[in-house]
């Protein structure tokens, strides 16, 4: 299918698959904070985030003439941003990924989060400190689920992992949040 029959709704985001830099710009300027927000959840600290949220950026906007204007926009953008996110990974599994001194992690993410509105970046601060308390899959689930707003059938097919065990980190992602927000009478939904 032809850029031109791609039935896009935004005229800027038709304009950044065309290649003008000015739309292009204009979109990485929305999309950053969701974008980062996304990957931090994701990885586990600033340092790594901010290689991998640029990774995420320069993903969609090379993907945007694949963008065929069915769903949400923001929808797409999640998954370009999670596929790019566990491709990292996977290719910085061998080493750089668990030599990551938490102390120096949890250092620039206080950093990055001070120079963020107050409010808002002490909750995601908090946020993020929860997450840390789960597996890394059952964080992967629940961010994808609860922040990119995924079926469980799709992040099953994005993970590659089965329908059941993908509900099973759900499950127990929630479970373990809930008892690190007080007991079983939090709601974690």
């Amino acid at each position: 299918m032809l850029l031109a029959e791609i039935p896009i709704v935004d005229d800027r985001i038709a304009a950044a698959a065309r290649g003008d830099r000015a739309a292009a710009a204009a979109i990485c300027r929305e999309l950053l904070p969701r974008v980062r927000n996304l990957v931090r959840y994701l990885v586990r600290g600033d340092q790594l985030a901010d290689d991998v949220a640029q990774e995420a950026l320069i993903a969609v906007l090379r993907g945007l003439g694949s963008y065929r204007g069915e769903g949400k926009f923001e929808s797409w953008v999640d998954k370009v941003v999670a596929r790019t996110t566990f491709a990292a990974l996977r290719r910085l599994r061998g080493g750089k990924l668990e030599s990551l001194d938490p102390v120096a992690v949890e250092t620039a993410g206080d950093a990055a989060d001070d120079r963020e509105a107050g409010g808002d970046a002490m909750l995601r601060r908090k946020l993020a400190a929860l997450l840390d308390r789960v597996t890394p899959e059952q964080r992967e689930a629940l961010v994808l689920h609860f922040s990119a707003g995924m079926t469980v059938p799709e992040i099953s097919e994005l993970t590659g992992a089965p329908f059941e065990t993908v509900r099973s980190r759900l499950r127990l992602g929630k479970q373990a949040l809930r008892e690190a927000l007080g007991g079983d009478n939090a709601r974690v939904d």
